[in-house]
């Protein structure tokens, strides 16, 4: 499972200091989300079309490792990450919220946005969460498929004992 970074994890706002350093914020339950995730057995990937190294220092807090930025075509970046992972579209899915992600969202077999996505988008994706982005979309779509695939019970166990 793969995500977009600005209007996905972050409210899509750009924040830049005085000094021109750039500036992002994300959502706390999101990444907990993602951990559950990954632990679930699902590979997480970062695809994304800035390229900021806040996001490398947030994947790296997640253990996400496959971290793709400056990235204008993302689904030929899709497609080279699935080939080394000796996967196909169907088998992977994508969270994305404007035009550039069309390609592709439509290409996986399970696509997600978060509801003040452009139009084009909420009309390919199979999956509109009702949390805003950056504040807890993901954390919705981690749910969503720990859930589908049966492990939601098992991914909170952790945290039961």
């Amino acid at each position: 499972m793969a995500f977009d970074i600005d209007g996905v994890m972050t409210d899509g706002r750009l924040y830049f200091s005085p000094d021109g350093d750039e500036m992002k914020t994300f959502f706390s339950r999101d990444g907990l989300g993602l951990k559950m995730l990954a632990r679930s057995g699902v590979k997480l990937a970062i695809i994304t079309g800035r390229d900021s190294p806040i996001v490398a220092r947030r994947a790296e807090n997640l253990g996400i490792d496959l971290v793709f930025q400056g990235i204008e075509d993302k689904r030929g970046a899709m497609a080279r990450l699935l080939e080394s992972e000796r996967l196909d579209f169907s088998q992977a899915g994508y969270m994305g919220d404007d035009v550039v992600d069309l390609g592709v969202m439509v290409a996986c077999g399970f696509s997600a946005t978060v509801p003040d996505c452009h139009g084009t988008v909420r009309q390919v994706a199979d999956y509109v969460a009702r949390a805003p982005a950056g504040a807890g979309a993901v954390r919705e779509v981690c749910e969503l498929l720990l859930q589908a695939q049966g492990n939601w019970d098992q991914a909170l166990a952790v945290y039961r004992s």
